[in-house]
């Protein structure tokens, strides 16, 4: 019988604790602070370091339509359109009878699609 192969790499545990990817489990109560955080970094005007914050909260508890909405308005004032608009669709998602659904609808739809410049033309050598 022949020994068994050796463990693969990403099935090693990794030794340096800095270097271990964070985990999010479930935890509302962090979500919240992280959520309240970002609220005064957006009264600031600081909507980058906002964003961030609502980020993190959306990991804290990826079912918190609200860490979603403000992550969506905080990408929108930074004219980071291609993430705001995955997360007020997970905001609609999440928040079926949300009461500004249709005015967050009407300004997704003016925004640029994605962005088509960032493409390369076609090729024409024949």
């Amino acid at each position: 019988m022949p020994p068994p192969p050796p463990p693969r790499p990403q099935d090693l545990p990794e030794e340096d604790e800095a270097l271990k990817p964070k985990e999010y489990p479930l935890n509302p109560l962090e979500s919240a602070k992280n959520l309240n955080v970002g609220n005064q970094y957006m009264k600031k005007g600081n909507y980058r370091a906002a964003a961030n914050r609502y980020k993190e909260a959306t990991l804290w508890d990826p079912g918190s339509a609200e860490a979603f909405e403000r992550l969506g308005e905080a990408l929108e004032h930074v004219h980071d359109f291609v993430p705001a608009r995955e997360a007020y669709t997970k905001y609609l998602d999440l928040a079926k009878d949300a009461k500004d659904a249709d005015a967050i609808r009407r300004r997704i739809a003016k925004w640029p699609k994605a962005s088509a410049s960032k493409t390369l033309p076609p090729n024409n050598d024949r």
